[in-house]
């Protein structure tokens, strides 16, 4: 796993060993990458579930203004700082070891995210309730760009499908992408 382009480009990335995490795969991220390319640079982007940090990190290292990389894990967090010194972007990258939703409960109304990665573990239902607290702390607007990475499409509960336009999806193995937005009616 590196980073694929920008300011750490090339720059090796340590991961998890075990089960627990799975990085996404180079495919998948440069997929996202690609999409997401002319929407990065100014960008304040939040990677929820973090693992290795290496979205948010490729973030950053595509021009990202602030990037938080959050993850309950301490060993999670452990990689996710050692990546941050290790790409030498600790000027707009910042680590937390805090579980997700609390994090994005106590963030200040003033935080406004541009691009969030939502990738927690499998079989959960932590993407719908991520999204519901994003809407909720009113921590998204209108031209924010959510990318949801799950093992399956039917990620939205009632609510939120109530709330989130499905912009496109992926396939990649057994990683199902969504690509959301805010519903210009919702807000």
């Amino acid at each position: 796993m590196r980073i694929i382009t920008g300011k750490a480009r090339g720059e090796s990335l340590e991961t998890l060993e075990g089960l627990n995490t799975r990085p996404t795969s180079e495919r998948s991220k440069e997929a996202i990458f690609s999409m997401l390319q002319f929407d990065i640079a100014g960008a304040t982007v939040l990677d929820l579930f973090a693992g290795s940090g290496q979205m948010g990190l490729e973030a950053a290292s595509r021009g990202a203004e602030r990037v938080y990389l959050v993850d309950k894990s301490r060993d999670a967090f452990k990689i996710v700082s050692k990546n941050i010194e290790k790409t030498r972007l600790s000027d707009t990258v910042t680590a937390i070891n805090e579980d997700s939703i609390t994090f994005v409960k106590k963030c200040d109304a003033k935080t406004k995210f541009d691009i969030v990665f939502l990738d927690p573990p499998y079989a959960t239902d932590l993407i719908d309730e991520s999204l519901t607290v994003l809407f909720e702390r009113e921590l998204i607007g209108d031209e924010s760009v959510i990318i949801c990475e799950s093992d399956r499409f039917e990620i939205l509960g009632l609510e939120n499908l109530q709330k989130y336009d499905i912009i496109k999806t992926m396939k990649h193995g057994v990683a199902h992408i969504s690509v959301l937005k805010i519903k210009s009616e919702a807000i």
